[in-house]
């Protein structure tokens, strides 16, 4: 897929991953629709950009803010859009916030849900059209300390692919993007600390970017970061007992930081 003058919606578009996927698709020729609540930080992002861009203000969980999102799609005819927006809260489920429960079902993913169907009608009148739902490992990992936002981004995976299965005889491409721990403002310092302890690599934003940027050129349906991330997701298909083990015998360190991250308030 050539990406060269293509109308890409991203959401998510201020956060770290955001900046850079922008970064790269701009570099590419493609002609961004910036979207994220803080005008400010969208028009910031714009400016550091090489080709046309829109910055759009809205919330992604309001049916206002995806009605505005649809009506800019049919007005600037966009063909390709990526939810890249998140929120992550690392706590153990019953010491975790309802309302941070409540945050990460909804960002990621009710409301890419909710904003597919909308736009679904819209893509379909492209030749040809492509959604991609940046997802998560832990998608396909159930990680003690991450419990809620391992059930969004399980959710999301399990939403990406029957998707992609439902519009498989459309001119929509559905695709899964999975990074592993990435090094953005992302993670407060307590994840920061734990991938520390754990030993787990950060890729940079600028890493997953490429990789989305890969995906989207080859059109395949999804793709997975992370060595040995990638062997992880395929063992715990398989073998799903050999991984619990693994992450029991770190629960005391990742209990630890739970512990630190909540005296954070």
């Amino acid at each position: 897929m050539q990406l060269n003058n293509r109308q890409i919606l991203l959401t998510g578009a201020a956060g770290g991953i955001g900046r850079a996927i922008a970064t790269q698709l701009s570099a590419a020729g493609a002609t961004l629709s910036l979207v994220g609540r803080n005008l400010t930080a969208l028009t910031a992002v714009g400016e550091s950009l090489d080709a046309p861009h829109y910055a759009l203000a809205a919330d992604i969980n309001s049916a206002e803010g995806r009605n505005m999102i649809t009506a800019h799609c049919e007005a600037q005819a966009v063909d390709i859009v990526i939810n890249c927006a998140g929120v992550m809260d690392f706590a153990l489920f019953e010491e975790q916030q309802q309302s941070a429960i409540e945050s990460m079902i909804n960002t990621n993913l009710l409301s890419p849900m909710l904003l597919c169907q909308q736009i679904i009608p819209l893509l379909k009148r492209r030749p040809e059209a492509t959604i991609i739902n940046v997802g998560s490992i832990f998608g396909s990992i159930g990680h003690p300390g991450f419990t809620a936002y391992c059930a969004s981004k399980h959710g999301l995976r399990g939403f990406t692919e029957a998707l992609q299965r439902e519009l498989a005889d459309t001119s929509i491409r559905v695709g899964y993007l999975a990074p592993r721990a990435t090094d953005t403002e992302f993670n407060s310092p307590a994840v920061v600390a734990l991938n520390k302890a754990l030993g787990n690599s950060m890729d940079s934003p600028e890493q997953v970017a490429t990789d989305l940027v890969g995906l989207l050129k080859s059109q395949k349906p999804r793709r997975f970061m992370g060595w040995p991330e990638k062997l992880f997701v395929k063992v715990n298909g398989l073998f799903p007992n050999v991984v619990s083990g693994a992450l029991i015998k770190s629960l005391p360190i990742i209990k630890q930081h739970s512990t630190s991250n909540s005296s954070r308030g």
